[in-house]
Protein backbone atom coordinates (compact mmCIF):
# COMPACT_ATOMS: atom_id res chain seq x y z
CA UNK A 1 0.00 0.00 0.00
CA UNK A 2 2.86 2.38 0.79
CA UNK A 3 4.28 1.79 -2.70
CA UNK A 4 0.95 2.88 -4.18
CA UNK A 5 1.06 6.09 -2.15
CA UNK A 6 4.59 6.78 -3.43
CA UNK A 7 3.51 6.23 -7.05
CA UNK A 8 0.52 8.56 -6.65
CA UNK A 9 2.57 11.26 -4.87
CA UNK A 10 5.28 11.18 -7.55
CA UNK A 11 2.70 11.18 -10.36
CA UNK A 12 0.90 14.23 -8.98
CA UNK A 13 4.06 16.20 -8.25
CA UNK A 14 5.70 15.43 -11.62
CA UNK A 15 2.44 16.30 -13.39
CA UNK A 16 2.53 19.71 -11.71
CA UNK A 17 6.29 20.06 -12.25
CA UNK A 18 6.17 19.25 -15.97
CA UNK A 19 3.12 21.48 -16.46
CA UNK A 20 4.42 24.48 -14.50
CA UNK A 21 8.19 23.89 -14.25
CA UNK A 22 8.52 23.42 -10.50
CA UNK A 23 7.48 21.74 -7.23
CA UNK A 24 8.59 18.08 -7.58
CA UNK A 25 11.68 18.00 -5.39
CA UNK A 26 10.87 21.04 -3.27
CA UNK A 27 7.57 19.54 -2.08
CA UNK A 28 8.24 15.79 -2.33
CA UNK A 29 11.58 15.83 -0.45
CA UNK A 30 10.14 17.20 2.82
CA UNK A 31 7.04 15.00 2.40
CA UNK A 32 9.18 11.84 2.26
CA UNK A 33 11.23 13.00 5.24
CA UNK A 34 8.00 13.53 7.18
CA UNK A 35 7.16 9.90 6.27
CA UNK A 36 10.37 8.94 8.15
CA UNK A 37 12.53 8.10 5.13
CA UNK A 38 16.22 8.99 5.78
CA UNK A 39 17.51 12.05 3.96
CA UNK A 40 20.37 10.03 2.45
CA UNK A 41 17.76 7.81 0.76
CA UNK A 42 15.33 10.60 -0.12
CA UNK A 43 17.71 12.83 -2.10
CA UNK A 44 19.00 10.20 -4.59
CA UNK A 45 15.49 8.75 -4.96
CA UNK A 46 14.16 12.19 -5.85
CA UNK A 47 17.04 12.71 -8.27
CA UNK A 48 16.62 9.49 -10.27
CA UNK A 49 12.83 9.67 -10.37
CA UNK A 50 12.85 13.28 -11.52
CA UNK A 51 15.47 12.46 -14.14
CA UNK A 52 13.14 9.86 -15.64
CA UNK A 53 10.12 12.14 -15.43
CA UNK A 54 12.15 15.00 -16.92
CA UNK A 55 13.29 12.98 -19.94
CA UNK A 56 9.70 11.93 -20.64
CA UNK A 57 8.43 15.49 -20.13
CA UNK A 58 11.12 16.99 -22.40
CA UNK A 59 10.13 14.67 -25.23
CA UNK A 60 6.48 15.57 -24.73
CA UNK A 61 7.17 19.33 -24.55
CA UNK A 62 8.95 19.11 -27.90
CA UNK A 63 6.26 16.96 -29.51
CA UNK A 64 3.49 19.28 -28.29
CA UNK A 65 5.46 22.40 -29.36
CA UNK A 66 5.61 23.87 -25.87
CA UNK A 67 9.34 24.23 -26.55
CA UNK A 68 11.62 23.72 -29.54
CA UNK A 69 14.77 21.71 -28.84
CA UNK A 70 16.01 21.57 -32.41
CA UNK A 71 19.60 22.69 -32.99
CA UNK A 72 20.10 26.47 -32.88
CA UNK A 73 16.87 27.37 -31.06
CA UNK A 74 16.74 29.59 -27.97
CA UNK A 75 15.10 26.84 -25.90
CA UNK A 76 17.89 24.38 -26.68
CA UNK A 77 20.70 26.92 -26.22
CA UNK A 78 19.48 27.96 -22.78
CA UNK A 79 18.92 24.36 -21.67
CA UNK A 80 22.34 23.15 -22.87
CA UNK A 81 24.09 26.12 -21.23
CA UNK A 82 22.40 25.32 -17.92
CA UNK A 83 23.29 21.62 -18.27
CA UNK A 84 27.01 22.19 -18.80
CA UNK A 85 27.34 24.73 -16.03
CA UNK A 86 25.01 22.70 -13.81
CA UNK A 87 27.12 19.53 -14.09
CA UNK A 88 30.08 21.45 -12.65
CA UNK A 89 27.86 22.71 -9.82
CA UNK A 90 26.64 19.15 -9.13
CA UNK A 91 30.19 17.95 -8.59
CA UNK A 92 30.73 20.64 -5.99
CA UNK A 93 27.29 20.19 -4.41
CA UNK A 94 27.51 16.43 -3.88
CA UNK A 95 31.06 16.44 -2.55
CA UNK A 96 30.30 19.32 -0.19
CA UNK A 97 27.05 17.76 0.98
CA UNK A 98 28.73 16.47 4.14
CA UNK A 99 30.33 19.78 5.14
CA UNK A 100 28.21 22.75 4.04
CA UNK A 101 25.39 24.05 6.23
CA UNK A 102 22.03 23.31 4.52
CA UNK A 103 20.48 26.09 6.61
CA UNK A 104 22.74 28.74 5.11
CA UNK A 105 22.31 27.46 1.56
CA UNK A 106 18.54 27.03 1.78
CA UNK A 107 18.12 30.48 3.32
CA UNK A 108 19.97 31.96 0.35
CA UNK A 109 17.95 29.87 -2.12
CA UNK A 110 14.67 30.81 -0.41
CA UNK A 111 15.47 34.52 -0.51
CA UNK A 112 16.57 34.34 -4.15
CA UNK A 113 13.40 32.48 -5.21
CA UNK A 114 11.24 34.96 -3.30
CA UNK A 115 12.88 37.93 -5.02
CA UNK A 116 12.41 36.30 -8.44
CA UNK A 117 8.73 35.68 -7.67
CA UNK A 118 8.20 39.32 -6.67
CA UNK A 119 9.94 40.50 -9.85
CA UNK A 120 7.72 38.33 -12.05
CA UNK A 121 4.52 39.53 -10.35
CA UNK A 122 5.65 43.16 -10.57
CA UNK A 123 6.44 42.83 -14.27
CA UNK A 124 10.15 43.55 -13.87
CA UNK A 125 12.39 42.33 -16.70
CA UNK A 126 16.10 41.89 -17.40
CA UNK A 127 18.17 41.49 -20.56
CA UNK A 128 19.01 37.84 -21.25
CA UNK A 129 22.77 37.20 -21.09
CA UNK A 130 24.94 34.08 -20.86
CA UNK A 131 26.28 35.26 -17.51
CA UNK A 132 22.80 35.29 -15.97
CA UNK A 133 22.08 31.82 -17.42
CA UNK A 134 25.38 30.53 -15.95
CA UNK A 135 24.39 31.92 -12.56
CA UNK A 136 20.93 30.33 -12.65
CA UNK A 137 22.37 26.98 -13.75
CA UNK A 138 25.10 26.92 -11.14
CA UNK A 139 23.03 27.91 -8.11
CA UNK A 140 20.02 25.75 -9.00
CA UNK A 141 22.05 22.62 -9.84
CA UNK A 142 24.19 23.04 -6.73
CA UNK A 143 21.10 23.10 -4.54
CA UNK A 144 19.49 20.22 -6.47
CA UNK A 145 22.51 17.99 -5.87
CA UNK A 146 22.65 18.98 -2.22
CA UNK A 147 18.98 18.77 -1.21
CA UNK A 148 16.96 17.28 -4.10
CA UNK A 149 14.90 20.46 -4.63
CA UNK A 150 15.03 24.12 -5.59
CA UNK A 151 15.90 23.74 -9.29
CA UNK A 152 12.60 24.53 -11.00
CA UNK A 153 11.67 27.78 -9.23
CA UNK A 154 15.10 29.25 -9.95
CA UNK A 155 15.47 28.13 -13.56
CA UNK A 156 11.86 28.46 -14.76
CA UNK A 157 11.17 31.53 -12.64
CA UNK A 158 14.52 33.10 -13.42
CA UNK A 159 13.96 32.80 -17.17
CA UNK A 160 10.60 34.58 -16.88
CA UNK A 161 12.36 37.67 -15.55
CA UNK A 162 14.13 37.97 -18.92
CA UNK A 163 12.52 40.03 -21.65
CA UNK A 164 10.73 38.24 -24.49
CA UNK A 165 11.18 34.80 -22.90
CA UNK A 166 8.32 32.42 -23.72
CA UNK A 167 6.57 31.05 -20.63
CA UNK A 168 6.10 27.60 -22.18
CA UNK A 169 9.65 27.62 -23.54
CA UNK A 170 11.00 28.45 -20.08
CA UNK A 171 9.13 25.50 -18.56
CA UNK A 172 10.20 23.11 -21.33
CA UNK A 173 13.84 24.22 -21.10
CA UNK A 174 13.76 23.68 -17.34
CA UNK A 175 12.66 20.05 -17.76
CA UNK A 176 15.19 19.51 -20.57
CA UNK A 177 18.07 20.81 -18.43
CA UNK A 178 16.95 19.25 -15.16
CA UNK A 179 16.79 15.63 -16.38
CA UNK A 180 20.52 15.08 -17.16
CA UNK A 181 21.58 17.16 -14.15
CA UNK A 182 19.43 14.96 -11.87
CA UNK A 183 20.81 11.81 -13.50
CA UNK A 184 24.41 12.95 -13.09
CA UNK A 185 23.79 13.93 -9.45
CA UNK A 186 22.18 10.54 -8.80
CA UNK A 187 25.24 8.65 -10.06
CA UNK A 188 27.46 10.81 -7.85
CA UNK A 189 25.28 10.03 -4.83
CA UNK A 190 25.39 6.30 -5.62
CA UNK A 191 29.17 6.44 -6.00
CA UNK A 192 29.54 8.04 -2.57
CA UNK A 193 26.72 6.38 -0.62
CA UNK A 194 25.41 3.38 -2.56
CA UNK A 195 21.96 2.78 -4.05
CA UNK A 196 18.88 3.96 -2.14
CA UNK A 197 16.34 1.24 -1.28
CA UNK A 198 14.42 -0.04 -4.33
CA UNK A 199 11.02 0.05 -2.52
CA UNK A 200 11.48 3.82 -2.32
CA UNK A 201 12.94 4.90 -5.65
CA UNK A 202 11.19 2.44 -8.01
CA UNK A 203 7.61 3.58 -7.20
CA UNK A 204 8.76 7.18 -7.44
CA UNK A 205 10.26 6.51 -10.87
CA UNK A 206 7.04 4.92 -12.10
CA UNK A 207 4.84 7.75 -10.86
CA UNK A 208 7.21 10.40 -12.20
CA UNK A 209 7.30 8.84 -15.68
CA UNK A 210 3.49 8.86 -15.89
CA UNK A 211 3.22 12.40 -14.54
CA UNK A 212 5.90 13.60 -16.97
CA UNK A 213 3.90 12.19 -19.87
CA UNK A 214 0.64 13.99 -19.06
CA UNK A 215 1.88 17.27 -17.53
CA UNK A 216 3.10 18.84 -20.81
CA UNK A 217 -0.33 18.15 -22.35
CA UNK A 218 -1.88 20.35 -19.66
CA UNK A 219 0.64 23.10 -20.42
CA UNK A 220 -0.09 22.95 -24.16
CA UNK A 221 -3.78 23.59 -23.48
CA UNK A 222 -3.12 26.87 -21.65
CA UNK A 223 -3.77 29.82 -23.94
CA UNK A 224 -3.39 32.98 -21.84
CA UNK A 225 0.33 33.78 -21.58
CA UNK A 226 -0.20 36.65 -19.15
CA UNK A 227 -2.27 34.52 -16.77
CA UNK A 228 0.29 31.71 -17.01
CA UNK A 229 3.09 34.12 -16.14
CA UNK A 230 1.15 35.43 -13.13
CA UNK A 231 0.44 31.87 -11.94
CA UNK A 232 4.11 30.97 -12.27
CA UNK A 233 5.15 34.15 -10.46
CA UNK A 234 2.80 33.31 -7.59
CA UNK A 235 4.10 29.71 -7.41
CA UNK A 236 7.72 30.88 -7.42
CA UNK A 237 6.97 33.33 -4.62
CA UNK A 238 5.09 30.62 -2.70
CA UNK A 239 8.01 28.21 -3.03
CA UNK A 240 10.47 30.83 -1.82
CA UNK A 241 8.39 31.50 1.28
CA UNK A 242 7.93 27.74 1.79
CA UNK A 243 11.69 27.13 1.70
CA UNK A 244 12.31 29.92 4.22
CA UNK A 245 9.53 28.54 6.43
CA UNK A 246 11.10 25.06 6.42
CA UNK A 247 14.49 26.50 7.38
CA UNK A 248 13.51 28.98 10.08
CA UNK A 249 10.10 27.99 11.48
CA UNK A 250 9.81 24.18 11.43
Amino acid sequence: MESAYLVIAALIMEFIDSALGMMYGTVLSPLLIIMNYPVKDVVPSILISQAIGGFVASWRHHRLKNADFNSGTTDRRIAVTIIWFGVFACLIGVFLSVSISPKVLNTYIGLLITVIGVQILCGRSLILTNGKIYFLGFVSAFNKALTGGGFGPLVAGGQLVFRNRSEKGAIGSTDFAEAPICLFSFFLWVFLNGLPPAPLFLPLCLGSAVGGFFGPQCLSMLRSKEKLKKVLGFLVLLEGVFVLYKVWVR
